[in-house]
This record gives C-alpha cells, structure tokens and sequence, in this order.
C-alpha cells in the first residue's frame, strides 16, 4: 500500500480550504483518509498553514510521500525528509 501526504478540499465554490491528509494513494481527493496532519487557507494573504510537525516526521520517516505541493508547505514549515 502506498501512503501519500496530499491536500483534501474543503470549504465553499471558489473558496477553498485544504486539510493535509495522510492517504492511500489509490483513495479519491476527498475519500477516506488515514490520519489528518493540517490545513491549508490560500485564500488570504499570505497563505496560513498549520502542521503538526510531530505527526508530520512520523509518517514520513514511516516511508509516505508528500506531494509537490504538500513538500513545499512542508520546507516553509521547517520540516524537512
């Protein structure tokens, strides 16, 4: 099974909200997720994002892959791979 650290979609049309999730990498954009690890707000500026680090580094050192956009929320919250 394949684990990913991707975005799930929330919120209203034209005003997203995005949860990172930690999923298997064959669920839908907004199905079942294993575990919730933080949000992600674009729309103000600049954008928000909350992560917990701790849960963060444990699924990575646990082998999941962050999407590209998920790595770079990641590297501007200090957690690196």
């Amino acid at each position: 099974m394949a684990v990913k650290i991707r975005l799930r979609r929330m919120g209203k049309k034209k005003a997203p909200i995005y949860r990172i999730i930690v999923a298997d990498s064959r669920s839908p954009r907004d199905g079942k997720c294993i575990e919730e690890i933080g949000t992600y707000n674009p729309n103000t500026d600049p954008s928000e994002f909350k992560v917990n680090e701790a849960l963060a580094k444990k699924w990575l050192s646990n082998g999941a892959q962050p999407t590209e956009v998920v790595s770079k929320i990641f590297k501007a919250a200090g957690i690196e791979k």
